[in-house]
């Protein structure tokens, strides 16, 4: 039987911040942004809760219609009939309600919507801000997911409203350790190849929550039937006009082509047209580029670009290329064997995080290293006591014979990398999907985990 999932999980530390700002003895004013099915709605209605608030979800019927249902919504706030009654524009209806004695939230949900359908809206808010919120008793909250509309018209520099918010949060996937919440019953291993398909994305983790009871329905969470078949097709539609260009560099980087050169060669797109789309997808979260975790000045020659969550990296490597057999109702070919490679990827991210949490030591950062042909998985740093961990994640089942050749073929790479070399103290790890004879190797030195520490 499967379980309607309604627990809302963790934001523990975006709604302090929402109620500090509430608890405040000024005027506030807050952007929240964020990629769309992050849980930006669900934060803000469990914000307002048990507080006196006007929450407004901005929709593409038009300015007029907009309007009409935002001053309703403010006049039921204040308790006033006549300005329901009303027909006042934009700026006298915030006016209106800039004139509250007792502290009101107003929450304006997909602001990109409005400006769509006004391009006058940012000046609009800016004059209103300016002239009757910054001196009142509200907290304004304008919320968006279309990241490009809310860094163009909200937090950039050229914004009429640059400079005017009095804080943002930029809401986040959930972590890994959340996942468990989601799939009480799953094992840790289960909850590894769920979040790599989901990532940490609460909508899409309640879709797995409603679709699977087993992890042997994995596929049914990319069947015909799915929000997660077409879901990223959507957001990119939703953020670009013509996205032929960013399929191609997603797929590219889906696949392993990391480097800015093996982009240009998987795509065939000039290498301008790649840094241009790039930087565009850097703006939108949805790329990023990693430099080794112990270089301090980031050389372009050195970057490797990696889709940020899981669910997009999952899309553009399984369900993109193969679009066609799964409407056909045929299977993706290989999807076992090459589903359990990406999967270790997906580990090495898992176990950063983890590794975050089990702290061997006081490291100040952790990430992946290379080196021409030399790459280690995971390096932890302490810069102060010049203390440096080397980790080599395996989505396996080690043997104590294979985590010793292991753990002797990273000492080896460990040699290359050049990090306060000679004055610095090494210690040498493995996280695995199990590990046999672990407290021994424990005994030797090493830091070693798999997902039973999980």
């Amino acid at each position: 039987m499967l379980i309607v999932f309604k627990q809302f999980i963790n934001r523990e530390k975006e709604l302090q911040h929402l109620n500090s700002a509430y608890s405040s003895d000024r005027s506030e004013f807050i952007v929240v942004f964020g990629r769309r099915r992050i849980g930006k709605t669900e934060l803000l209605r469990k914000f307002i809760k048990d507080k006196r608030a006007v929450y407004f979800l901005a929709d593409e019927r038009g300015d007029a219609a907009n309007l009409s249902e935002f001053r309703t919504l403010v006049a039921d706030g204040l308790n006033n009939e006549i300005l329901g009654q009303s027909t006042l524009d934009w700026p006298d209806t915030l006016k209106e309600a800039a004139k509250t004695e007792k502290r009101l939230v107003i929450v304006i949900d997909e602001y990109p919507f409005l400006i769509n359908n006004n391009k006058a809206i940012p000046s609009i808010f800016q004059k209103a801000w300016d002239l009757y919120l910054k001196d009142s008793n509200v907290m304004l909250v304008l919320c968006g997911s279309s990241i490009s509309m809310m860094e163009r018209h909200v937090l950039g520099s050229k914004s009429p409203l640059y400079g005017r918010r009095t804080g943002q949060i930029k809401v986040e996937p959930l972590m890994f350790k959340h996942t468990g919440a989601f799939f009480p019953e799953f094992k840790v291993e289960e909850l590894v190849k769920i979040y790599a398909i989901t990532d940490g994305i609460p909508y899409y983790l309640k879709e797995a929550r409603h679709r699977i009871n087993k992890i042997s329905q994995l596929e049914m969470l990319y069947s015909t039937d799915s929000l997660l078949l077409e879901e990223a097709e959507v957001l990119l539609k939703y953020e670009f006009r013509e996205p032929a260009k960013y399929f191609s560099i997603l797929a590219a980087i889906a696949f392993g082509n990391t480097k800015f050169g093996d982009i240009v060669n998987y795509t065939g797109l000039s290498s301008s047209i790649v840094s241009q789309y790039l930087s565009n997808l850097f703006v939108l979260s949805i790329v990023e580029a990693r430099y080794p975790v112990t270089e301090k000045t980031h050389r372009s020659r050195n970057a490797r670009y990696y889709i940020i969550d899981n669910y997009f990296t999952f899309w553009f490597r399984f369900v993109y290329p193969n679009k066609s057999l799964i409407y056909g109702d045929f299977k993706i070919p290989h999807f076992n064997p090459d589903f359990n490679r990406y999967v270790g990827m997906v580990f090495e991210k898992i176990a950063a995080e983890f590794m975050w949490q089990a702290r061997p030591f006081e490291f100040t950062k952790i990430g992946r290293w290379w080196h021409k042909e030399e790459e280690i998985d995971l390096v932890g740093l302490n810069d102060t006591s010049k203390e440096v961990l080397f980790i080599e994640c395996k989505w396996k089942t080690l043997s104590i014979p294979e985590s010793m050749r292991n753990l002797e073929k990273l000492k080896k790479k460990a040699d290359f990398v050049k990090w306060n070399k000679g004055v610095r103290v090494d210690y040498y790890g493995l996280v695995a999907k199990k590990i046999e004879g672990k407290n021994a190797l424990r005994e030797k030195g090493f830091v070693v985990f798999d997902l039973d520490d999980f």
